[in-house]
């Protein structure tokens, strides 16, 4: 059992567009009378998910207790962001009662578990639990994922062959270290993608985890707070690719943000967000778009070809602009083709 006098953190990991913000909007929103506070950690330099979640803010979770660290891996820059951060919140006038970590898709989490043992915030917080979300329907079909057993079998048979790229070392890394996984998109997976993602994870998991279906972000908070896991003291149970390794690097993958002016054909654009996904390998894109004539802006999230929009707030004092987060791997990045691909 936790320490009851430290603040409990949960830490949401998860792949690139797995639902991560979603949910934590769903616990902002339930947050079963306890004063939250939210560090959101991006890929990239726009705020995106930080924004979403400010605009949907709550008594319990207000504003100015969301916090975004947008400029590099929330793993990598412990000591300059993370901890300062987690001061600042432990600061606020209000003591925040339980502290959610996003952290960005590409992040490792347990380096992050480490930096709670940092002498700043040991004695004051603890990891309630780390929750990795899964998008059911991409690991169905073995997106992010490969077959242990046959991997295993090629390294015997070659030494010199590396079969894991940097996508599914992110992948087995947050599924390790996690308490709980979440199957996300349940309704878009069916039944038979659910079984099929469930016993990938199953064969990825170094023990047995709790895996529920969630969609829409939408699960019971009971279930996912109040762990009392206090992970970061159950670190071997953790297993990760990079144990042994003081750091890790990112350059695996890069991003660019594109800013555009106003769009006259919304549709045009969604569908040239697609084609380039499809031709120039982008693993995500997220942003807003402002639309002639319309008054409020439109959230774009895509993963790889699947694309979502909606028109979710008036922009009200901010600046009407389009302006589009692209993600990929680092070889995929033409920065001039992906601004030619979204010249609509």
């Amino acid at each position: 059992m936790s320490d009851l006098s430290k603040i409990p953190v949960t830490v949401i990991t998860g792949f690139l567009g797995a639902g991560k913000t979603t949910l934590i909007r769903h616990l902002m929103q339930n947050p079963q009378g306890k004063r939250l506070a939210v560090l959101v950690n991006e890929f990239g330099t726009a705020g995106v998910d930080g924004d979403i979640l400010k605009s949907c803010a709550v008594p319990d979770c207000p504003a100015e207790n969301i916090v975004e660290l947008a400029n590099g891996c929330i793993c990598c820059t412990v000591a300059d962001d993370f901890i300062p951060t987690i001061e600042a919140l432990m600061a606020l006038p209000e003591t925040p009662e339980h502290i959610l970590i996003e952290t960005s898709g590409l992040a490792l989490p347990k380096p992050l578990l480490k930096a709670f043992d940092w002498p700043a915030i040991r004695s004051r917080i603890t990891v309630d639990g780390v929750i990795a979300l899964a998008d059911a329907e991409a690991v169905a079909k073995g997106q992010f994922a490969t077959d242990v057993d046959a991997v295993q079998a090629q390294r015997e048979a070659d030494d010199s062959l590396d079969h894991d790229t940097p996508l599914a070392e992110v992948f087995e890394d947050q599924i390790s270290c996690a308490d709980i996984i979440l199957l996300s998109k349940a309704d878009l997976a069916g039944e038979d993608g659910l079984a099929k993602a469930r016993a990938v994870i199953e064969a990825e998991a170094p023990r047995k985890l709790p895996i529920l279906p969630m969609t829409e972000g939408v699960i019971d908070p009971r279930v996912v707070l109040g762990l009392n896991a206090a992970a970061e003291d159950d670190l071997d149970a953790r297993p990760s690719h990079h144990d042994g390794h003081h750091d890790h690097e990112h350059d695996d993958f890069d991003s660019i943000v594109v800013d555009l002016g106003e769009v006259n054909d919304p549709d045009a654009l969604q569908a040239a967000i697609v084609r380039m996904a499809r031709d120039l390998n982008i693993l995500r894109v997220k942003g807003y778009v402002a639309v002639t004539g319309k008054p409020m802006r439109m959230l774009v999230q895509a993963v790889g070809e699947r694309l979502r929009a909606q028109f979710d707030r008036p922009w009200g004092d901010m600046p009407r602009q389009t302006q589009l987060v692209v993600i990929a791997e680092h070889d995929h990045i033409d920065e001039t083709a992906i601004r030619a691909a979204l010249a609509v």
